[in-house]
This record gives C-alpha cells, structure tokens and sequence, in this order.
C-alpha cells in the first residue's frame, strides 16, 4: 500500500470512530476514486497498483470538479450545496501538498524551461512534462499552462 493509500485509510477509520459524517462521506469517495483507478490498472495488466503521485492526480481532480460544482450551485441559488462542496475540497485538500504562490510558481516554469532547453511553443509538452513530474498537485496545470505559452513565445 502507497503511504497516500495509508494515509487515507487511517483517516477514514479516524473519521468513523470520531463520527464526523461530512468527513466520512468524502473520505469513502476518495477511497472509491483510488480503488476504481487500481482496479482500472489491473485491468491494464499492472499488477503493482496505483503511485503516490496518481493518487496526488486523483485528489486534484476531484478539487476541480468540486470547485466547478460549488461554482455551479452558487450561480444556482443553492447555497447549502455550494457549502457541502466546499467542505469536502477542505477534506480532499488535506491529503494534497501545500500550493505554491505566484513567485513559486513563476520560479518552477523558469526551472522546467532551462531543465528541458525549451527554446519555442513546440517545445511546450516537454515543459509541462517536468512541472507535473515535478509539482503535481501543487499548481493549477490549467492556469499555468497559459502563462508557459507566454514565456515560450515572448
């Protein structure tokens, strides 16, 4: 078992003896998602499970999509669904490294493109590579690859 795995499973059963039902409901989810992927690896004829950093993967899309639905209710009218989203993000965000700032993350596309020898847009793809290799759920990949692009053309 990956120590994301672990870590995980030991909060669900803190959760359970704790009976935090918000907590409890968000953490079976995220045991779901990462059961669903090692099942779908198996499946691929990948017997040694899922990694720590797809297990990272997996966390932050489920912070995306819960933040595109929290948005979505909000412009809804419903308010206590925004909020129940919003509550299961702080569950999720725990199991996810720290976030990096502006200055953070503008010194990460400098490291990548001087690490690849990224000369142009072409070689955007070898770029983006590093930084998930490198920060995989400490950026919005979505946000920074705009700002890639600008480095790469200017």
């Amino acid at each position: 078992m990956t120590d994301m795995k672990a870590r995980v499973t030991a909060a669900l059963k803190d959760a359970m003896r704790a009976r935090e039902p918000v907590r409890l409901s968000t953490l079976r989810l995220i045991n779901a998602a990462i059961k669903d992927r090692d099942i779908a690896r198996r499946g691929e004829g990948d017997q040694g499970g899922i990694s720590d950093a797809e297990v990272l993967q997996i966390l932050a899309r489920m912070v995306k999509q819960r933040q595109e639905s929290a948005s979505a209710y909000e412009e809804g009218g419903r308010l206590e669904l925004a909020e129940q989203e919003r509550a299961e993000i702080a569950v999720i965000e725990e199991f996810l490294p720290r976030q990096l700032d502006e200055g953070e993350v503008e010194a990460a596309i400098g490291a990548a493109i001087a690490e690849t020898g990224a000369a142009g847009l072409r070689d955007m793809g070898k770029v983006m590579a590093a930084l998930k290799a490198r920060h995989t759920g400490q950026m919005d990949f979505g946000a920074v690859g705009p700002r890639v692009k600008a480095r790469l053309a200017g």
